[in-house]
């Protein structure tokens, strides 16, 4: 009964580590091939599930990608050639760790500069308000006076 129960937890923890690659037709027969696919693959995210790549996923779309890298790969196609082709049908999105460009920086620096830019124009502004709230001029006052009728 315990091996039973063993046997059980094994074949459990041994699906839970298996690829999602599981049709051979996915495969290549190569097997350097393959290693470049797998390790391409594990750079790409499923646009269905966004968490995991196509190498981990399930969905039709991880699959259609899986099989898009292994034909560009027995193309003849470098791992380069390979990325800047998926990403240039799909959009950066689809890679799991985005490169580093201009448009990545002022996305993630954003929020800091907004936030650095709200907290300059709150300070100065107070500074314009706290000097502008200085007191009435000389002819404001002597004309308040007069409204008043207040004489010196």
């Amino acid at each position: 009964m315990i091996a039973r129960w063993l046997i059980l937890v094994w074949f459990a923890f041994w699906t839970v580590a298996a690829h999602a690659v599981l049709a051979p037709n996915e495969m290549l027969d190569d097997p350097a091939l393959e290693a470049r696919a797998r390790a391409l693959s594990a750079g790409l995210r499923c646009m269905v599930c966004q968490n995991q790549s196509i190498d981990d996923s399930d969905a039709e779309l991880a699959r259609d990608l899986r099989v898009l890298v292994r034909e560009r790969i027995a193309a003849g196609d470098s791992d380069e050639a390979v990325m800047d082709y998926v990403v240039s049908r799909y959009g950066e999105f689809v890679l799991l760790r985005p490169t580093f460009t201009a448009r990545n920086a002022l996305l993630w620096g954003m929020p800091v500069i907004l936030l650095v830019g709200g907290g300059a124009f709150l300070i100065l502004s107070a500074r314009r308000r706290r000097t502008s709230a200085g007191g009435l001029s000389d002819e404001e006052a002597r004309r308040l006076d007069d409204i008043l009728g207040h004489r010196d």
